[in-house]
């Protein structure tokens, strides 16, 4: 039985008892949490109904038991939104080399800042611009890409980018470390195309990813180098018009471990537990849906996303035009994985469709949300 406690203290207390079970009043959480589950119906697959309107916004429990955390994240005072975060690229400035390539220029700086990842739940995280996940870097293949990274934390911290470059640039300890203070200037060509990511590699390695130092890094393709699959090229090159018919977004899926235990407490996607379960992400019925997924989750060996009613063709770290796997509705994915979902609600009708990891226990501490498909055209 003391076992159990301590269990529940430490990854669910937090979250479905408040702040309140989480310091004291364990059993007064947990008898809630039952309760809850006994009260609430248990609402199956998604489709339309699955989920009350009223979850959209709601600061209590809601469905599947009960298992959302209760209350709202202040996210102006995070200074960033994970609903924003979907579609936030940072495409840098452009500029011209000597020899007639173009230049992309990025800012980024590392700096201390506390976040809440849940109602009411704080962390001292390590942030790249002021957020986590770190801004999305989004370049086209063959470009030359110049960061200049600035370090305002309080430790040596670095950029490694998960591509192509020299040792040099690698940003690790030796290549590219910037102490506190400090500024290093990464630069390096956009190679391969696909969805990748950077993050700190500053030891102790998992303490400097899971502070929260990490983001996506998406390299479209050129149309031009890929002639014989040119069409799909320029559905994925960003500003195109093929590119503007898709539906695109950006899931980082996360954790944090709130008492230093090495274990998560919390888990999202764009770091807010169960935000997207009170504020469903709109998807337009008629147009495809692209979404670039990364997994940066510490403590754990795998992270999963499951669709809920529907398939989806995946591309593996983004590295091909064709689908690594055809019609699957989960995938698994390791630390520092990543790929590209595609799929449409075309055939489907309007409501609200479920998503989340497939592992019952992160869905609960917060890594589920919704898709509200409507007859929107926008």
């Amino acid at each position: 039985m003391l076992h159990w406690l301590r269990d529940n203290l430490s990854r669910r207390g937090l979250l479905t008892g408040g702040l309140a079970a989480a310091s004291g009043t364990v059993l007064t959480g947990i008898a809630a949490e039952l309760a809850a589950q006994t009260q609430v119906p248990h609402a199956e697959h998604g489709g339309a109904g699955a989920v009350p309107q009223a979850i959209k916004g709601m600061g209590q429990h809601g469905t599947h038991g009960g298992m959302i955390t209760p209350g709202e994240v202040d996210n102006a005072r995070n200074g960033f939104d994970p609903t924003a975060i979907l579609t936030d690229w940072t495409t840098g400035t452009v500029s011209t080399l000597p020899d007639g390539r173009r230049l992309r220029t990025y800012e980024v700086t590392a700096e201390d800042k506390e976040i809440e990842v849940a109602p009411g739940v704080r962390f001292a995280a390590w942030t790249y611009n002021g957020r986590v996940p770190g801004p999305t870097l989004r370049a086209t293949e063959g470009e030359r890409l110049r960061i200049v990274f600035q370090n305002r934390g309080s430790h040596p911290h670095t950029m490694h980018f998960h591509g192509i470059h020299s040792a040099r640039m690698d940003g690790v300890p030796g290549a590219g470390e910037v102490i506190p203070g400090g500024e290093f200037v990464y630069e390096f060509d956009a190679l391969p195309f696909g969805c990748h990511l950077y993050h700190c590699h500053a030891v102790p390695l998992k303490r400097h990813i899971h502070k929260g130092l990490y983001g996506a890094f998406i390299i479209d393709p050129d149309p031009e180098r890929h002639p014989e699959q040119a069409a799909l090229a320029r559905g994925r090159l960003l500003g195109t018009p093929e590119n503007r018919e898709w539906q695109e977004m950006v899931m980082v899926m996360n954790g944090f471990d709130t008492n230093f235990d090495n274990e998560n407490e919390v888990y999202g996607v764009n770091t807010v537990a169960h935000h997207f379960m009170k504020h469903p992400i709109q998807i337009a019925r008629r147009r495809p849906v692209r979404i670039y997924l990364v997994n940066i989750l510490e403590f754990d060996l795998i992270n999963s996303f499951h669709l809920h009613a529907n398939f989806f063709d995946y591309y593996d770290h983004g590295t091909s035009l064709t689908p690594t796997l055809r019609t699957v509705d989960t995938i698994m994915q390791c630390q520092a994985q990543r790929g590209i979902i595609e799929f449409s609600y075309r055939n489907h009708e309007t409501g609200a469709y479920m998503f989340h990891a497939h592992q019952s226990e992160f869905a609960e501490l917060g890594w589920m949300g919704m898709f509200e498909v409507t007859e929107a055209t926008a």
